[in-house]
């Protein structure tokens, strides 16, 4: 049997949130009177880059000496640039695993990951059995889950994004089990993705799908092991799917680094972190 075709959707590997160039980190900070100085590079993780893009805004609003540069590109883009040196910051989604206990991690949320479909799709909840089943491709017609008569579309994320470890840990998968026929990048194309196809499932944020939902987009949340996918089941701990929401630096962050980390876990930033619909860290 012949492995479907795989789409590859240009995952934008440095998306910078603002005009500026990708330059290399100049962190240093300095001081004119009272009055922070420098810019800060973070790069990463896709699900706290939009976050991080906020938090920064407020950051330069009380610094206006400040520029917070943030770009995405995946949780194991931001280990390996902060190892390099390349960005002051890395943005990680996830805990970090044994062999990056070199690197400091500065939690500032929690989110979820779950499944999505678009909005018209009938099928209210999949069990977990059928969730494996149908990413490896035992089932490929949403009537055998109860829906309509139609071949189901697999969005899967690419290789070094956090959302695909957390979702293949927990449904004790490898990503070569998985039966693709759409491969993407952050969690914005995975939702653009299913919102456009009423045939089509995935897998991504609950912060960024509950967000994209109530303002507007054709998207619903399904529940994983019967409890609903919501920030508020994340904050209470019952969700399944979990994560911690990490900034990390290669040594213990000095000067504008470690001002602006500080700020990022502050209470200063919690309506920030509400407003993106994670749930504050504690």
């Amino acid at each position: 049997m012949s492995k479907p075709s795989q789409i590859l959707i240009p995952l934008g590997l440095a998306t910078c949130f603002w005009l500026q160039s990708c330059s290399r980190p100049e962190a240093a900070a300095s001081k004119s009177g009272d009055r922070l100085q420098g810019k800060v590079v973070l790069t990463g993780s896709s699900t706290i880059a939009p976050l991080a893009a906020e938090i920064g805004k407020s950051f330069e609003s009380k610094h206006r000496g400040v520029r917070i540069d943030v770009q995405s590109g995946g949780s194991s883009r931001g280990v390996s640039d902060a190892r390099q040196g390349t960005a002051d910051i890395g943005m990680v989604s996830r805990a970090l695993n044994p062999e990056e206990r070199d690197l400091k991690a500065f939690l500032i949320a929690r989110d979820g990951v779950t499944v999505i479909l678009q909005k018209d799709n009938p099928v209210q909840a999949l069990s977990d059995k059928q969730i494996i089943d149908i990413y490896t491709g035992q089932l490929t017609n949403w009537k055998q889950v109860g829906g309509k008569d139609g071949t189901i579309t697999v969005v899967n994320k690419a290789e070094g994004r956090s959302t695909l470890e957390l979702f293949t840990h927990h449904f004790k998968l490898k990503n070569t089990d998985i039966k693709a026929q759409v491969v993407i990048g952050d969690n914005q194309q995975g939702i653009k993705t299913v919102a456009g196809n009423p045939n089509a499932i995935g897998y991504v944020s609950i912060g960024s799908a509950e967000y994209s939902a109530v303002n507007g987009v054709p998207i619903k949340l399904l529940p994983v092991g019967g409890v609903a996918a919501t920030t508020e089941n994340v904050q209470n701990g019952t969700f399944p799917i979990s994560r911690p929401l990490n900034l990390v630096t290669k040594t213990e962050p000095q000067g504008l680094a470690k001002e602006f980390i500080d700020f990022a876990q502050s209470q200063q930033v919690s309506d920030i972190v509400k407003k993106q619909n994670f749930v504050v860290s504690k």
